[in-house]
């Protein structure tokens, strides 16, 4: 890929569109896991696969959860689901 500068806007909620040929280029894809930071008031976005432990925020866990689901085999996942619907279930009873 070059190494052009590439510029985007930040909408009002603060996301921003990573070109598909970055995304390409660093092996990211639709589902993936990234890592953040900023350091010296640059961020960065690393691919992960783990999230690293301690880290309990709803965004860490969710990811920790796509990620677990995704290296789970099919009869695992739909038992999951079978489960998750269940729950939906009953709370739309309560």
């Amino acid at each position: 890929m070059n190494s052009k500068n590439t510029y985007r806007i930040i909408d009002c909620k603060g996301r921003v569109l990573i070109p598909k040929e970055m995304r390409s280029a660093s092996g990211l894809d639709y589902g993936d896991i990234v890592k953040m930071n900023v350091r010296q008031g640059a961020v960065s976005i690393q691919k992960v696969e783990l999230i690293e432990v301690g880290d309990q925020s709803p965004e860490a866990v969710e990811a920790f959860v796509r990620a677990a689901i995704k290296q789970m085999p099919d009869g695992t996942r739909l038992g999951l689901i079978g489960e998750l619907t269940e729950l939906l279930k009953q709370r739309k009873e309560d």
